[in-house]
């Protein structure tokens, strides 16, 4: 279903430790049917309710794919310049593409850099805690700009910093991005 306008607030976990990967520390909002949030993520919390509560797991290939080994590249040092690179720094660019490509930094040479561009939740069956504020039809200005009121910047992105990205107007711990969708370069 397509052109709902679901807040929602939510702790994300990884399944099988637990332990919390990212909290929406205030409500998020977005709009179904843009690719905004997981695909899975977005049917389960279709079927909610305002008020309503769940957990919901999502297995790997269904959130954010498999760990791929192959995805770990080594690029030229020189196309990093400007930049302090540190080892866990998260680096977010243009792919070719066009879309928004996100890389961890997992080891710097003196020639080299060695780069993962696998989503941070990739190989993690992962554990959503939501409550649904509101599941309402959205209006004609949110259909025609994709964007829910109240909500500034495209795909629901509220207030970012240069290295965080940010969905649902909340903040990211630094190796997070927002609950899996593609909107705004979350992947």
């Amino acid at each position: 279903m397509t052109n709902r306008t679901i807040t929602m607030s939510y702790v994300l976990r990884d399944f099988n430790s637990k332990s919390t990967l990212e909290q929406s520390p205030q409500p998020i909002k977005f709009i179904t049917g843009l690719g905004q949030i997981m695909p899975k993520l977005e049917e389960e919390v279709l079927a909610l309710s305002d008020g309503d509560k769940k957990i919901i797991t999502i297995l790997a290939k269904d959130a954010a794919g498999e760990y791929d080994a192959s995805a770990i590249k080594s690029i030229p040092k020189e196309e990093f310049a400007g930049i302090d690179l540190k080892e866990g720094m998260e680096l977010f660019g243009e792919g070719e593409n066009g879309q928004t490509v996100r890389v961890v930094v997992k080891a710097i040479g003196d020639d080299e850099v060695m780069v993962d561009f696998n989503h941070p939740f990739a190989g993690m069956d992962l554990e959503f805690d939501i409550e649904v504020i509101e599941n309402r039809q959205a209006n004609e200005n949110e259909v025609k700009t994709g964007m829910p009121d109240g909500v500034v910047h495209s795909c629901g992105c509220g207030d970012h910093d240069d290295d965080h990205e940010c969905c649902g107007g909340h903040h990211h711990d630094e190796d997070h991005e927002c609950c899996g969708g593609n909107g705004c370069g979350c992947h």
